[in-house]
């Protein structure tokens, strides 16, 4: 699944192909993804110019004239720019199409992206009003996610992959950052001083700016918005490693479930 890094990096990869540019139409090949897409995205879009791209945790948001397009990618989701009269394959559901010749298109196998419209302020949308702040923002800091985690006995990375305490993070960077500030995945929230939580915020941000800068990571569909594959799988330290030697200590690494998703851990670099 798309996780902040890959969303980023689709971002920049879009941004200047799309910011000024006006909106011929939208081509709406599948309707039904995670929500319907809303006909008014269809009437109202066309004539208008993008004034801005950003992301909010992991959705992108196309600001217009009079309204913004908000956006997913879903499990498997992905978008591209490419020339508006190229073919669509079977699961290129939506098109963003411009008037200078390209389109946005959102190619989505499993249907849980989305293409929204709204006319108020986008940071208002239920989607993304409740959505707590950005890792790599100045909001995000260690006295912050101790008091959240303040008599909570819920395991550490229960509450880090919670959007309402942190927007964007998911799975893989979770894993990754706990290794780095040497906590264990199961450890309970309220027992994590602040010092340590320092840190992790810290490690946050490393792992996530790496992977930014290595374009995400590939596990199975993701691509950039310039069709091409994220590289920083090859510098995992523990995702996906079950039994493999700890790059720190050589440690079997050890995989369990948490929550019903896959947690990986060194058993002896990580309390």
């Amino acid at each position: 699944m798309p996780e902040l890094p890959e969303v980023e990096t689709t971002l920049r990869g879009i941004a200047p192909h799309v910011v000024g540019q006006r909106i011929l139409r939208l081509v709406v090949r599948e309707r039904r993804l995670r929500w319907p897409v809303p006909e008014a995205a269809e009437a109202e879009a066309p004539g208008q110019t993008v004034r801005r791209a950003a992301r909010r945790g992991k959705y992108l948001v196309l600001t217009c004239d009079t309204g913004s397009l908000i956006l997913h990618l879903g499990m498997s989701g992905s978008l591209r720019v490419v020339p508006a009269d190229r073919p669509p394959q079977a699961h290129d559901h939506v098109d963003i199409v411009f008037e200078a010749g390209h389109c946005l298109r959102l190619d989505d196998p499993r249907r849980f992206g989305c293409v929204l419209w709204t006319r108020d302020d986008p940071l208002k949308h239920p989607l993304l009003r409740s959505l707590g702040p950005e890792p790599l923002g100045p909001d995000l800091t260690g006295a912050y996610l101790h008091a959240r985690a303040r008599g909570r006995r819920c395991p550490v990375k229960h509450l880090l992959m919670d959007s309402h305490t942190v927007a964007g993070l998911g799975n893989v960077y979770v894993n990754e950052a706990l290794f780095a500030a040497g906590i264990h995945p199961a450890r309970a929230a309220g027992r994590i001083s602040r010092a340590r939580w320092e840190r992790l915020v810290g490690a946050i941000r490393a792992v996530l700016e790496d992977a930014i800068g290595q374009g995400g990571t590939t596990l199975r569909d993701f691509v950039g918005g310039d069709g091409r594959p994220g590289y920083f799988q090859l510098r995992l330290a523990v995702y996906g490693r079950a039994g493999k030697p700890c790059p720190a200590c050589g440690t079997p690494i050890r995989a369990v479930k948490l929550g019903q998703r896959a947690t990986y851990a060194c058993p002896r670099c990580q309390r």
